[in-house]
């Protein structure tokens, strides 16, 4: 059986009280996850995404602010 790259984009981005926040979007274009929270840190929203399934590889647009 092969195997199938994840061909889901995340976004990491500052919304417009200046926090980070993750989104993670189908090849559908349909959001299919996103952070319930917003963070100081960009490196908080990072890893929270890491534990959601972000991997370095993924295609991203990532830090758009």
């Amino acid at each position: 059986m092969e195997s199938k790259k994840n061909r889901d984009t995340w976004e990491i981005y500052q919304d417009k009280r200046k926090e980070w926040r993750w989104r993670r979007t189908a090849s559908n274009g349909r959001i299919v996850g996103a952070s319930t929270e917003g963070y100081i840190n960009r490196i908080d929203c990072i890893l929270n995404a890491e534990r959601n399934g972000y991997l370095a590889d993924s295609p991203s647009k990532r830090y758009s602010s």
